[in-house]
């Protein structure tokens, strides 16, 4: 009878679970020091986040949203960067092949928050929007730092110029 049960259960929940985690959310580590200081501000210590998949359905995302997406170099890795420009935007970069960056419409302009340690839009350029995957939300571990994520970019790296943004 137990075993009934159990078989049920794994029957019934795999697949709520399975939704939920296509549909909403998940928690991730965060490795590295390229989003240094928002993450990960001590190598020592590794930030989880909590990453909301509903919250990019539509490809909504703002200037300074920190994503999580499919590295444009290698599809088998995600990497997680702030967004700097939108489609429309000018930015000027930081040792990309060209001075300065129109985004094309369907991309966006990515960095990681410690310059100069991150491989970023500055190296592989604008990215896709259907590569971007979640959009990070908050720190949900270590407990000392749990907080919400600021949607906000350094005054350094903000565009030239930006497209209006209905």
């Amino acid at each position: 009878m137990w075993l009934k049960n159990f078989f049920r259960s794994v029957l019934f929940g795999l697949p709520i679970g399975v939704t939920v985690l296509d549909t909403v959310g998940y928690v991730a580590r965060v490795e590295g020091i390229s989003m240094q200081p928002a993450l990960n501000p001590q190598s020592t210590n590794t930030d989880y986040v909590f990453l909301s998949r509903w919250a990019v359905r539509d490809y909504e995302i703002k200037r300074g949203d920190i994503i999580s997406l499919i590295s444009p170099k290698d599809p088998n890795q995600k990497i997680i960067k702030r967004v700097v420009a939108l489609q429309g935007d000018v930015v000027s970069t930081l040792g990309y092949q060209n001075q300065y960056v129109k985004i094309p419409e369907g991309h966006c302009w990515v960095e990681g928050d410690h310059t100069g340690h991150t491989l970023d839009s500055n190296t592989f350029g604008p990215v896709s929007l259907g590569l971007i995957n979640a959009k990070a939300v908050c720190i949900v571990w270590p407990p000392e730092r749990w907080q919400n994520l600021e949607t906000k970019i350094p005054n350094s790296r903000k565009p030239i110029s930006s497209a209006v943004q209905y």
